[in-house]
């Protein structure tokens, strides 16, 4: 008899106030994605983060205490304003870190996008629930700020 296993994937949906290539310019351009990126209390040291499929990217996180880490990977697929795919490690890792895959689909409700996020597979259901919550704060972030500045 086999044991049932745990779907160690991440899935989230999320509304923004504008259209899809305005949302996703918040993705795109460094300097907006410094901005909101990362959860409550976290500030983005530096940013090279160029969409473009085979490239490369790399994120400063600054922790509220502690030393600042990374966040480095390469994008797998990229359609502005459609679809967004790129890997996911942290250096220096966790010992329960894997290498997880980012898949995000803008989908366009005309005034309005929608952003279905998934992300795995986490090797713990800990390291999966972190995740969650840094998204989450995350998006929280991205919504005021789509929804201040929409960019025109």
């Amino acid at each position: 008899m086999s044991v049932p296993t745990v779907d160690l994937r991440l899935a989230l949906k999320r509304v923004f106030p504008r259209e899809p290539l305005r949302v996703y310019r918040f993705f795109a351009e460094p300097a907006l994605l410094a901005r909101w990126w990362g959860p409550r209390g976290f500030n983005v040291g530096s940013v090279d983060f160029a969409p473009r499929a085979g490239g490369h990217y790399r994120i400063e996180m600054r922790p509220p205490a502690g030393d600042p880490f990374y966040l480095n990977g390469t994008f797998v697929e990229v359609e502005p304003a459609r679809q967004l795919v790129f890997t996911f490690r942290w250096d220096p890792p966790d010992p329960d870190d894997v290498e997880s895959v980012a898949d995000l689909s803008f989908l366009d409700f005309g005034d309005a996008t929608e952003i279905l996020m998934t992300q795995g597979p986490f090797k713990t259901e800990e390291r999966r629930d972190l995740h969650r919550h840094g998204w989450g704060e995350s998006f929280d972030k991205l919504e005021r700020l789509v929804a201040a500045h929409g960019l025109g």
